[in-house]
């Protein structure tokens, strides 16, 4: 019996050296039985690159989460996107994986770079076909994944990346796909693998990209489920059903509250235990409970934990940021839970209104706890992870 599969997705863009826009563009659509990665990369660079990138993914996006097929998409792009004066085209390339939720995966690109796919560690080529639309050569292919199977899309700024004028012909599509291998292998995730194929693609134009370099990539994973558990249910005879429901889930179990955690530790008939040590001055102090993972302090706690990730969703991972993960304290344990253990989030969110907060002063706004968990959700969703909430 096949396991439940994640489909995990991820990109990294760099601009043509000295534009404030990137002429590449990333959609990600999420539909009932699959996931779409939209690679899109428009003629030249600046600002009208940008613009017949965005235009390009945008109408793919929307007609392919209307199932529709892709010659409908194509003929579309063809009659939409302006001609150029210069040399009487028009377009933007692009490249699309659709990954369903029964490990069927279609790829259609049109020239951009082949998509590769690394299978058990190895480089494996996809077996394309090629067919002609609206005059447009396209290539596409439709096979059935494997768990642990990495795919990566790129734009052409990833091939022949050389320092100044010169063409870097030994960084070919082979040399890059050997890269790829490396980084799967390297890497827990599919950010961290599309960083570290663009960081080397990087490298090579000596930190001065003379085109816009794009890698995004799609890992079919077996789901990894995290369940956070936070505040008590707004009506105390739930407290019971919450844990119950909380502790049937698979995966990572976390318990973030004061009141929640004496809840939980209440009806699990488990000791609620605090954790000894050096103090944090910013995040109060984590505890313990048998068969929880993780029991920390609520909205404080919480609230360091988003804007942790807001950083690394961002790409602000300077050495600042992993020296503020590097504090052991329940904001960075989670944080690191969220970034790279888990692909599905369950939220179990109770409603009961915490009275201790209302007399005291707090550097955010905690006047409903559907604040916080909302920029929770929202920053999870941003990282492409898959979010279910639970309320009590």
């Amino acid at each position: 019996m096949r396991k439940n599969i994640s489909i995990d997705l991820a990109y990294k863009s760099i601009n043509h050296v000295g534009e404030e826009l990137c002429g590449d563009n990333v959609e990600i659509v999420n539909n009932d039985d699959s996931r779409i990665l939209i690679l899109t990369d428009g003629m030249g660079s600046g600002v009208r690159a940008n613009i017949l990138a965005t235009l390009t993914s945008r109408i793919i996006a929307t007609m392919m989460r209307h199932k529709m097929s892709v010659d409908e998409v194509v003929s579309t792009i063809a009659k939409t996107l302006p001609i150029s004066s210069v040399n009487g085209a028009a377009y933007s390339t692009f490249s699309v994986i659709q990954a369903f939720d029964n490990g069927r995966v279609y790829i259609v690109e049109y020239d951009n770079p082949e998509c590769i796919l690394i299978r058990h560690g190895n480089v494996e080529r996809l077996p394309f076909r090629y067919r002609n639309i609206e005059g447009k050569e396209i290539r596409e292919c439709e096979i059935w994944s494997e768990i642990g199977d990495s795919f990566a899309i790129m734009s052409d700024g990833c091939l022949y990346c050389g320092t100044g004028d010169i063409m870097n012909y030994s960084w070919d599509w082979k040399a890059l796909s050997g890269c790829a291998a490396k980084a799967a292998g390297r890497s827990r995730n599919a950010q961290q693998m599309a960083d570290y194929m663009n960081n080397a693609c990087k490298e090579l134009y000596g930190n001065v990209p003379t085109d816009d370099t794009t890698v995004a990539v799609l890992r079919i994973q077996e789901e990894h489920i995290l369940s956070i558990l936070t505040g008590p249910p707004a009506d105390k005879t739930d407290d019971y059903r919450m844990v119950e429901t909380f502790m049937e889930t698979d995966g990572i179990k976390i318990v973030s509250g004061g009141s929640t955690s004496q809840m939980v530790a209440r009806v699990l008939n488990e000791k609620l235990i605090p954790i000894e040590g050096d103090l944090d001055s910013e995040i109060p102090p984590m505890s313990k409970i048998n068969g929880i993972d993780l029991v920390t302090e609520g909205v404080l706690t919480l609230h360091k934990t988003v804007e942790l990730l807001e950083r690394y969703a961002d790409n602000d991972v300077s050495d600042d940021f992993f020296l503020e993960l590097s504090r052991d304290n329940g904001a960075t344990r989670l944080a690191c839970y969220l970034m790279e253990d888990c692909s599905t989030v369950k939220l179990f969110v109770g409603k009961a209104v915490n009275v201790d907060y209302e007399e005291k002063t707090l550097p955010f706004d905690i006047s409903a706890r559907q604040h916080l968990t909302q920029s929770l959700i929202d920053i999870l969703e941003k990282m492409n992870k898959k979010v279910d909430v639970y309320y009590f």
